[in-house]
């Protein structure tokens, strides 16, 4: 994708000669919004645009980071930016380690709340057919719907006593 591609598919901001100056070095500091904008339209992860993801255990090299950033490696990096604990630096505060836990718990709400709502349709489409050979599957979903409502409402207390807007 040419500068003018992606200044078009972003929508003009940052402009064509703005991406240019990026691309050369010659511009090192862009805001946040711009930097979402490019990522999304290259279709590529935020961290693809600021860590050496080709190259996994290459420390992390952004000029003006703080030093907690000094010995992070790009996936540990990635995996810092992304919420993701496991392969991620350790955190150094109670904060900082409850933070993550939320953050794992409210992505394995989301996918259990649409886990349970597959189950609920396929539990529908299998008593709307039921004959005598398919009522072990129907048990079988059954049980893994009851379980899944239950894991659904343990993390949905579980963020609501962290003050998460849950259902």
């Amino acid at each position: 994708m040419s500068a003018r591609e992606l200044a078009e598919a972003i929508g003009g901001v940052p402009s064509q000669s703005t991406i240019e100056n990026i691309e050369l070095g010659r511009k090192a500091a862009i805001d946040v919004v711009q930097l979402l904008n490019i990522a999304m339209a290259l279709r590529v992860p935020l961290s693809y645009l600021l860590a050496p993801i080709g190259n996994p255990d290459a420390p992390l090299d952004l000029p003006g980071l703080s030093k907690e950033f000094s010995s992070m490696s790009a996936i540990e990096f990635d995996a810092w930016l992304s919420g993701i604990s496991d392969g991620s630096r350790i955190p150094t505060s109670l904060d900082e380690r409850n933070a993550f836990a939320e953050l794992q718990a409210l992505r394995e709400w989301r996918t259990r709340t649409a886990e349970t709502s597959r189950l609920e349709t396929m539990l529908e489409l299998e008593r709307s057919a039921l004959n005598s050979t398919e009522g072990l599957y129907l048990r079988s979903t059954e049980e893994r719907l009851t379980e899944s409502r239950r894991e659904v409402e343990r993390l949905a207390r579980l963020l609501r006593s962290a003050g998460w807007p849950v259902k």
